[in-house]
Order: C-alpha cells, then sequence, then structure tokens
C-alpha cells in the first residue's frame, strides 16, 4: 500500500508498481505513489551509479550532456529505473513538488506533480537567446495593452463570433472612466510566459504564444529543476556536470514581483488576492506563492473565485476595493481565462468591480486581451511588432521568434485563400487555434482541413481563429512520470520563459526575466499542458 499526502495524515491506497507501460501517456493513471524500493532496486541503482562513474574515470572527462546518456543507458535495468522513479518521486513529496490526487475526499490529498526523470538535452546558444528576449517582451505587450483603441479594433472580428473575446473588450468599455480618471497611477502587474518550441527543419527557435494571464508552474518548474540536480548527482554525475543545469528561481522572483506591487500599492493592511478556479489540482503551484509572499514580505494573501468576490467585495468611492475587511492591494489571477470561468453574470461582475478599483492586478482585461491569439498573429504583420517594441533591435529580435501567422476573417482574400488551400492539402503543416487559453482547443490535421472547408463554403465564420505554421521539434527519448508510473517514449518539448513587469502610471518599476519551465510530452500527442494531462514537468541540461 502507499500513501496519499494530506494536512499531516494519509490516506491508504493501493500502489502500482514503477515499469514501463505501453499504454498511452494521455491514459489516466491511479493517483498513487511508488511500491517500496526492493533490495534488488537498491543494489541496482548502486550498480547504475557505479558503472557510469566508472566510465567517467577511465576516460576523458565527459560532456554533461554525455553523462547523462551513460546514465539513461543504465535505466535500461529494469530494477534501476524502479529506484530511481522512487527516489524521484519521494524527493517531489518531500519537497512540495505535488498536485492535487483530485479526490473529493479528502479535498487536500496530493500526489507528486506528473515529471521527466531526467532533464531533456537543449542548445545552450538558443536558450540564452530565449531568455534575452523577455523583457523586449515586457515592453511591447505593455505598449499594446495601453493602445486601447488598437485592442478595440483589432479584436472586433473574434468578439463578433466568440463572446467571450467580446465580454472582455465590454468589460473595458465599461470601465473605461474610472480607469481614465486614475491613469497617472495605474497600478499594473505582468507575470508572463513566453513558450517556445525548436523548428527542426531550420534548427531555430518558434513561439508558440504569449501568456499574459494565469502563467502556472513557475513554482514547480524551480522544484523541477533542483529534483533534477539531485537525481543526477544520484547516478553519479560530478558538480561540473550538474551545473549544465540551469537553476532558476521563479518562484521567489514570481513572489517578489507581488510583494513589489503591494509595497507600491502601500498601507498596512493590503493584502494580495488569488482569483482561483473552485476546484483547483494545480494549488500546491499556487500555495507556493503564498508561502514565500509571507515569509519575504509579509503578506497575507486570500484565496477567492470570483463568485465569492462578487458576494464579499466592497468598492469604495476612493476605488479601495474591501474583501475579508482587509485593503485589497493586488487581484493576481490564477482563473478568468476561460469561458468556464464566467458560468453567470456573478463572475462578470466581479470581473468588473476588480478593473474598477485602484487594486494591481495581475492582469489588467486590457493585458489579458493583449495576448490573445488574434493579437499575436496581427503582430506578425509588416509593421505591427515594430509600432510596439521599444526599440528597431527589439523589434527584429521578437519578430525572429513568429511563426508564420495569418488571420482568417475575411476567407476570400487573396492571401487567405492560398493559405487555406495549402493547409487543406498539407493540414500537417498547420495548426488551427481559436481565441482560448488552457490547452484542448486546437484544431489539427483532418480535422482541421474539415473546419477550413467548411468556413470556404459558408464564406466565412472563423473570424475569432488564426491559422498558424505547425513548429516541428526534434524528438528526444524520455522517461516520463505520473502517478509513480514511468513511461519510457519518443518525446518533444516546449520551453517557457517567464518574465516580470511592475508598472505605476508611467514608472516602469520592474521588468525581468524570472526563469523557466520546460514541458515534456509523447511524440504523438498534439497537445502538450501539464496541467489537462498531455505533459510532464521536466528541465533543461544545456549542451553546446
Amino acid at each position: 500500500m502507499s500513501s496519499v499526502a494530506c494536512a499531516g495524515r494519509s490516506v491508504a491506497r493501493p500502489a502500482p508498481s514503477c515499469v514501463r507501460s505501453a499504454a498511452p501517456f494521455r491514459e489516466t493513471l491511479n493517483n498513487s505513489n511508488v511500491t517500496s524500493k526492493s533490495s534488488h532496486a537498491k543494489r541496482a541503482t548502486k550498480r547504475a551509479t557505479r558503472s557510469v562513474a566508472a566510465a567517467s574515470a577511465a576516460a576523458a572527462p565527459p560532456s554533461a550532456a554525455e553523462h547523462m546518456a551513460s546514465a539513461a543507458a543504465a535505466l535500461d535495468d529494469p530494477a534501476a529505473l524502479e529506484a530511481l522513479v522512487e527516489d524521484a518521486v519521494v524527493w517531489a513529496s518531500q519537497h512540495g513538488l505535488l498536485v492535487g490526487a483530485g479526490l473529493a475526499e479528502p479535498a487536500c490529498a496530493a500526489v507528486h506533480a506528473p515529471l521527466a526523470l531526467l532533464p531533456v538535452p537543449y542548445p545552450r546558444a538558443t536558450f540564452l537567446r530565449a531568455k534575452a528576449a523577455a523583457l523586449a517582451f515586457n515592453a511591447m505587450v505593455d505598449a499594446v495593452a495601453r493602445d486601447e483603441a488598437y485592442l478595440q479594433e483589432v479584436l472586433a472580428a473574434a468578439a463578433q463570433e466568440d463572446e467571450f473575446t467580446g465580454r472582455l473588450l465590454r468589460v473595458l468599455r465599461d470601465t473605461a472612466a474610472e480607469r481614465a480618471a486614475r491613469r497617472d497611477s495605474e497600478g499594473v502587474l505582468a507575470v508572463l510566459r513566453s513558450d517556445y518550441m525548436l523548428h527542426a527543419p531550420t534548427n531555430g527557435l518558434l513561439q508558440v504564444e504569449l501568456n499574459t494571464i494565469a502563467s502556472s508552474f513557475g513554482c514547480l518548474s524551480t522544484l523541477v529543476s533542483r529534483m533534477h540536480a539531485y537525481l543526477l548527482g544520484r547516478l553519479g554525475a560530478s558538480e561540473a556536470e550538474r551545473a549544465a543545469l540551469p537553476g532558476h528561481n521563479a518562484m521567489d522572483a514570481i513572489a517578489d514581483a507581488m510583494g513589489g506591487a503591494a509595497a507600491e500599492y502601500g498601507g498596512q493592511d493590503g493584502v494580495v488576492v488569488m482569483v482561483v478556479q473552485p476546484g483547483e489540482r494545480n494549488a500546491y503551484d499556487q500555495q507556493w506563492l503564498q508561502t514565500r509572499l509571507w515569509e519575504r514580505h509579509g503578506v497575507r494573501t486570500l484565496r477567492r473565485t470570483l463568485a465569492q468576490i462578487a458576494a464579499e467585495g466592497r468598492l469604495g468611492g476612493d476605488g479601495a476595493l474591501q474583501l475579508g475587511g482587509h485593503r485589497v492591494a493586488l487581484f493576481y489571477f490564477r482563473a478568468g481565462y476561460t469561458p468556464a470561468d464566467y458560468p453567470s453574470e456573478t463572475q462578470w461582475d466581479a470581473r468588473l468591480l476588480i478593473e474598477r478599483s485602484d487594486a494591481f492586478k495581475c492582469p489588467t482585461a486590457a493585458l489579458q486581451l493583449a495576448g490573445a491569439k488574434k493579437v499575436q498573429q496581427d503582430l506578425a504583420r509588416p509593421g505591427v511588432v515594430e509600432r510596439f517594441a521599444a526599440s528597431s533591435d527589439d523589434a527584429a529580435l521578437l519578430r525572429s521568434f513568429f511563426a508564420g501567422l495569418w488571420g482568417l476573417e475575411d476567407v476570400s482574400e487573396p492571401t487567405t485563400v492560398a493559405v487555406i488551400e495549402d493547409a487543406i492539402q498539407h493540414p500537417d503543416r498547420y495548426v488551427l487555434k481559436p481565441q482560448r487559453e488552457g490547452g484542448g482547443n486546437n484544431f489539427y490535421g483532418e480535422e482541421m482541413a474539415a473546419r477550413l472547408q467548411e468556413a470556404r463554403a459558408a464564406g466565412g465564420g472563423l473570424g475569432a481563429y488564426i491559422l498558424m505554421q505547425r513548429i516541428l521539434p526534434p524528438a528526444q527519448r524520455s522517461v516520463m512520470v505520473r502517478a509513480g508510473k514511468a513511461v519510457t517514449a519518443d518525446t518533444l518539448s516546449e520551453l517557457g520563459v517567464y518574465s516580470t513587469y511592475l508598472r505605476r502610471g508611467d514608472r516602469v518599476l520592474l521588468s525581468a526575466e524570472a526563469g523557466t519551465l520546460v514541458r515534456t510530452k509523447a511524440a504523438t500527442s498534439d497537445e502538450g499542458g501539464v496541467a489537462s494531462g498531455y505533459a510532464v514537468l521536466d528541465s533543461p541540461l544545456l549542451v553546446d
């Protein structure tokens, strides 16, 4: 039997064996930990460690990538694999690398987060280039968000066909007077994550999307990097070899940005309100921020759904919003990015209340809209990113990451006609994307081709979609661990770069790169979200 952690107690559950599984990775696995390590498995780990160390001593010092390849080969022994999986699961459980177990009772039950057993090799120069672009993206997306006339114009066609986009634009219009009155003191916090994939045909790096709301897994990605350093050490890697793991601390970087917003807001009793979804399984990633915000800045966090904010929130004549007897300094959204978060007018009332308040918002409604897929596509048009970038050098850097992107609001326009025809004839080269976040929303292959054919025959109907060049990353062999079970498969990886940006009126108080995230999924999977069950948390091992 194994146990699921829950606030100092445990719930007994059957434990699966940690062996390779031929089942598809997206299959739902039992939420349980691995069985206790057998003495045979312990001996196998020692043998694997000794064999890797002996190989290192017998020849010239290996590179980090060579050492990891040797370590991975040693895990061909099923007992050694089982032993290292348990090491990973135990480390994750001891260090808070957790997600909710998804049980109705007890609701607080947790299991280790989905994770890759070893880090993925990643080209150093490409990794550093992605990190270097973070400040350019910060400045550009803030400029886009401040140009509300542009947002209204570029999203008008999408709003006609997508009610969710239309409601967010209405929030901007309905709160325009209150926000204009405090333009010089507007409080904005951005926690962005720009996601990229390597494109094998060109050896380039292309942007998948720029997340401007609920950029998750900053805390758990910090822990995954530390776990991988520990596991490589267990397999005999030297300190110099482990240095190829670029450690980061997105956890504290994001918490410090939130603390900076609270301090700039002022007042002794100001609190951060984390806007959350009911029954959130990724609460541990969020609660790490709450813990670090208190430990580093002495700022209290309240967790509230939009419905709770609508019921409890009181907006004063001075713009201050009171909640739970506290003045709110910052609203930090980990919800509100999908129509499912607004099942009634109550939730929209809460969003209006928040936008009308004088609290810092992460993000504002305008900043959320600046991350829309349609805006991403429009920025790629000639001259548009140049309009919003801080400099011509920034514009050139940002444009170098853009994949092919096409709007679909006018399916009779010649360029659009041509790209739709090419996508129908070559569906493996494109992805059809709606104005949605959270994973599981895109159309691929024949399903995409069918949607395009329908729209062409109807003369429209895809104004809320964009067509994007499909990025083709190189496949690598990985061991993915979910609920204590190891699956070895060909995989694809996606790199995310976090950044933080804090502004009060026209004063930029902070703009910084804030850490990284790698998500790895089975090569057979189109989607890539961890929370949605497609991918695992990973970290890069830099190679030259």
